[in-house]
């Protein structure tokens, strides 16, 4: 008697989101079948393979990784049945578009929920969630270390996944020095996300294997702290689930994936960026917020930017570089640095494109909302050496860097640079800090079984 036809499956995705549902959920479905992954967003993804290390025992010859673009044919030419969307950060116009295809091609196109996504921990989850890409995730988690830290709690920071390089290498990370990021061989957009955390004292974990990575963070610390990445879901279910919303993008709650869905789920919302945006937008951002979540907690911040060298900038030509995803698929225009420049007297923002080079033009060509700024792109040693090039072409006397690290340790810059800092300045300072106590207290509140029992879910 032959077996029974197992349904096929293509994970949409994005080298994040897509193993973690593959790992947690569609790895363990004996009646299913994952023949492809394919890949958007991040560059040099597609043709590569999803290891069988990682896979299990089901894929003995790994998991190949197709460019987006070839969705139609794969479908077709695999025989696909389902087809599940595992990324963050898109418009629903785009989602639904997606779908089309998908149908289009005679599959069914899936989206997985918490429920089967999230595992549980036997610690405190504080999880740090957006609206959209760029709403301030990294200095609210670094406001929530530092709240953790003065309760004397030992804090394990778990960030979203960004494996560019060996997945088998990268299956579980643990950073606690600047060197590891070195040892890692980090590119531009995981330093960005690490450094700051580390620089601070926390441990970060990140990698592929979310389960193996929570359990050994279990390990070391008292709080697990999420820091999510683009708008994503939190991989980890929340005892308090932070969501960072951005008055500058008005509206964008209400239409994004995942954004609104992380609004709904919210327990606080805080509205980033208050300072600098215009105020009728910020109670757009509020009503729309209170509309589809009226027991979340709001809280109003600020973002407030400074300029290690203000000499650099005022009266100067300066270059500004902003975080390079944000401007990218988050679809900001600006950022701090930018701000910051304005503020400075700054005597003109140099145009950057007419002297990109290699992939970097590129960058401008996919993305043309970007105009007078930088976006630090650096996906690996190939990249980082084009926006290095770029930026020395650049006929300016000062380069503004307004990303989360210092990139002028990484790339030789032969223009002066200086950097923006910005961090998270709450209008109630007494919110955030009762909300964790709160949040923490009531798990360890949970009965011990109950609390076992959703870990090993």
């Amino acid at each position: 008697m032959s077996e029974p036809k197992k349904i096929r499956v293509i994970i949409m995705g994005a080298a994040g989101r897509d193993f973690h549902n593959f790992n947690v959920y569609w790895k363990r479905l004996s009646d299913h079948e994952v023949v492809a992954f394919t890949a958007n967003q991040i560059p040099d993804i597609a043709g590569r393979v999803y290891p069988a290390s990682l896979a299990g025992p089901q894929y003995p010859n790994g998991i190949p990784i197709h460019p987006e673009e070839q969705l139609e044919d794969l479908i077709r030419d695999l025989h696909v049945d389902q087809v599940s969307f595992a990324y963050s950060d898109v418009s629903y116009d785009f989602l639904m578009h997606e779908c089309a295809r998908v149908q289009a091609a005679g599959a069914e196109f899936r989206l997985l929920g918490p429920d089967e996504t999230m595992l549980a921990s036997t610690k405190p989850v504080i999880a740090v969630c957006a609206v959209r890409t760029g709403c301030g995730k990294s200095q609210t988690s670094r406001r929530v270390t530092q709240i953790l830290g003065e309760m004397g709690l030992r804090v394990a920071v778990v960030r979203h996944p960004m494996p560019y390089g060996d997945l088998e290498k990268q299956r579980c990370q643990r950073f606690a020095t600047l060197a590891d990021m070195d040892t890692h061989k980090c590119t531009i957009e995981e330093r960005e996300e690490y450094e700051p955390h580390i620089a601070a004292g926390s441990l970060v974990y990140a990698g592929v294997d979310y389960e193996q990575i929570l359990r050994s963070a279990e390990k070391e610390a008292d709080v697990i702290l999420w820091d999510g990445g683009n708008n994503d879901l939190s991989f980890y279910r929340p005892d308090l689930n932070i969501v960072v919303a951005d008055p500058h993008r008005p509206g964008h709650e209400l239409r994004y994936y995942p954004g609104e869905t992380n609004v709904r789920m919210a327990d606080l919302v805080i509205l980033n960026k208050v300072d600098t945006a215009d105020a009728q937008n910020v109670s757009i951002v509020e009503a729309n917020v209170r509309s589809i979540n009226s027991r979340a907690v709001v809280l109003r911040a600020n973002s407030p930017v400074t300029v290690a060298n203000p000499d650099l900038v005022r009266g100067k030509r300066v270059l500004v570089i902003e975080d390079g995803p944000t401007l990218t698929h988050g679809e900001m225009r600006y950022g701090a640095g930018y701000v910051a420049a304005q503020r400075l007297g700054a005597a003109s923002i140099v145009d950057p494109r007419p002297y990109a080079r290699g992939s970097i033009k590129g960058v401008f060509e996919k993305y043309p909302h970007v105009t007078e700024i930088l976006p630090a792109m650096g996906y690996g040693e190939k990249q980082m050496a084009e926006l290095s090039a770029t930026i020395d072409a650049v006929p300016c006397d000062a380069v503004l860097v307004a990303t989360p690290i210092d990139l002028s340790k990484l790339l030789k810059m032969s223009k002066p640079a200086t950097r923006v800092r910005y961090e998270l300045e709450e209008h109630d300072l007494t919110v955030l800090p009762r909300m964790i106590r709160e949040a923490v207290a009531a798990h360890a509140a949970k009965p011990s079984k109950e609390t076992l029992a959703h870990a090993s879910h």
